[in-house]
């Protein structure tokens, strides 16, 4: 039986010791959670350790876009276009309650990046490549039209605006909810669990891992017939570990998202516009906020803590300045931000990083370490099967044991068992009377219905049978029910899982989070019994992100 609970985190460890395992998965982020489904669903006995928080990385720090690719038609990547279009409704189809349709406007100013034709055309053959469906093809806008939609952009030499379909998501949540169906399945999954040598055989092939629970400091050895490296900005210096990092190497890129809330910046249709320096920035309602983003710099920095620089918040400033100057926006108007990496692959290290290739790649090592770097949010899927099928074909090799192909196209993710996404209407205005029937108000229900999907279910359990308890422990109760339900099956252990990859509270609600952080910890603290020392340090580190996230660092 596989868990994933913070209270049962032995249970998994002793799992690792006592079964010699298929496939290990060295990563927790998309890409990794979705090899390790892939897998799983083929027969293939899969283990799964993060050294963070399951998307601590990548996955929680993107555009929050499951998207089809627009802007790699200027680089001509039509494959890269046709496959991540046809994937981005795969995605939706199978976890419509973490990925919702959102209209993109892409407004062209004379002089601009893009003009009424070359729009016209482009989200034509996008439309096409990507095989989007009939109601979602693009449409074209007069600017009166343009401004109808959206008031706040620039109205000066405005020539009229493209309009298509995006599809937003929480990455972080997309990433749980691939990994809960995946220890549905059987895998074994653990995080905070680093990584910190291989175990190679007489022929000096890898044939395990030296990990460390960084929160015991126990160390346990565990042993698989095949390792993937889906370490994301960290896969090279796994590959170094190995002594197989030669040829290509990650180029890691920073990109900053800036929230501000909706009385500074009420913007009500989500835009997609060029900047004066020729690159292309989002600017996306979400609730009671707006964010925009993203930057896209080189870095060279601390890869688990990249941070929003001066330089990196003016930049989004004047970018929004330019777009909608009615705004005035300034710093202090900055609510939240967040910055992620990129882990791209360059031939050279001088590469300009907008034109740096997003294609994923898998290397394999001379002792038989596959590593997958590249690649992007909306790919998972394709990438995990492209991944697995170079395992299964070396187990067929080896061991002359057959797999079946790929079985994830029309799997359901963990909270998406509602019928796809004309089943979801449905299945959500039922849940939410069921919600309002027991207390909730409408709003409240409809946002954990949203959130959780077909597990709302044990949200409202967890809600109605903890009245008292959340009571005594002074913790509001919907804040309880879903404090208690990341605990017990979605193995958040620190204040940041919560507030950051559960919730998504830090970047969007961050006032909400200093309004229950306190009483949180205490909760968490008593029942996880932690230390002092430790209840010190991950109290810390979350008031550390809570400053980072409205105070830059010098450039």
């Amino acid at each position: 039986m596989t868990v994933f609970s913070s209270y049962d985190r032995n249970l998994t460890f002793n799992h690792f010791k006592e079964e010699k395992l298929d496939l290990l998965v060295i990563g927790g982020g998309i890409t990794g959670a979705g090899i390790s489904l892939d897998a799983v669903t083929r027969g293939l006995k899969t283990g799964l350790v993060e050294m963070q928080d399951f998307a601590a990385g990548t996955s929680s720090r993107s555009t929050k876009l499951v998207h089809g690719g627009l802007r790699y038609l200027k680089q001509f990547e039509v494959k890269m276009v046709a496959e991540v279009g046809k994937e981005r409704a795969i995605v939706y189809e199978n976890g419509p309650h973490v990925t919702t349709p959102e209209w993109m406007m892409l407004p062209f100013h004379k002089g601009g990046t893009f003009g009424p034709l070359t729009t016209n055309l482009g989200l034509r053959v996008y439309d096409f490549l990507a095989g989007v469906k009939k109601g979602e093809r693009r449409q074209m806008f007069k600017p009166e039209e343009a401004m109808e939609r959206e008031p706040l952009i620039k109205r000066d030499e405005l020539r009229g605006a493209g309009f298509y379909v995006e599809y937003k998501t929480d990455d972080a949540r997309l990433t749980i909810e691939v990994l809960k169906k995946a220890v549905q399945h059987g895998v074994h999954a653990v995080n905070y669990t680093k990584v910190v040598d291989f175990i190679y055989n007489d022929a000096n092939k890898i044939s395990g891992v030296v990990m460390e629970d960084t929160i015991t400091g126990e160390q346990h050895k565990v042993y698989a017939k095949k390792i993937i490296n889906a370490g994301g900005p960290w896969v090279d210096e796994l590959r170094e570990i190995d002594g197989s990092k030669k040829g290509k190497a990650l180029h890691l890129t920073k990109g900053v998202h800036l929230v501000f809330r909706k009385e500074i910046f009420p913007l009500q249709q989500a835009i997609y516009f060029d900047t004066p320096d020729g690159r292309m920035v989002f600017a996306i309602p979400r609730d009671n906020v707006t964010y925009v983003g993203t930057t896209d710099t080189t870095y060279k920095g601390d890869i688990a803590n990249p941070k929003m620089t001066e330089a990196d918040r003016d930049y989004i400033i004047d970018a929004i300045n330019y777009m909608f100057p009615t705004l005035d926006i300034k710093a202090e108007h900055v609510d939240s931000s967040w910055a992620g990496l990129r882990p791209l692959i360059a031939e050279a290290d001088n590469e300009n990083p907008s034109e740096i290739s997003r294609k994923d790649e898998i290397f394999v090592s001379d002792s038989g370490l596959i590593s997958m770097a590249g690649g992007k949010l909306t790919g998972y899927r394709k990438m995990a099967q492209h991944a697995v099928d170079k395992v299964t074909k070396q187990l067929k090799e080896e061991e002359g044991v057959l797999y079946s192909g790929s079985e994830t196209e029309h799997l359901a993710l963990s909270g998406g068992e509602v019928g796809g996404s004309k089943g979801f209407e449905d299945f959500k205005n039922r849940k939410v009377s069921e919600g309002m029937a027991q207390g909730l108000d409408e709003e409240t229900a409809l946002m954990l219905v949203e959130r959780y999907g077909s597990n709302f279910d044990k949200i409202l359990e967890l809600y109605v049978t903890n009245q008292e308890k959340a009571k005594t422990e002074d913790i509001d109760p919907i804040v309880f029910a879903e404090l208690v339900y990341a605990l017990e099956y979605e193995l958040a252990y620190k204040p940041v899982d919560f507030f950051v990859r559960r919730t998504g509270a830090l970047f969007f609600e961050i006032g909400w989070v200093k309004a229950h952080k306190d009483n949180v910890i205490r909760y968490m603290a008593k029942e996880l019994k932690w230390t002092d020392a430790q209840t010190k340090a991950y109290t810390e580190e979350l008031e550390q992100l809570l400053h980072d996230a409205v105070t830059p660092v010098q450039s």
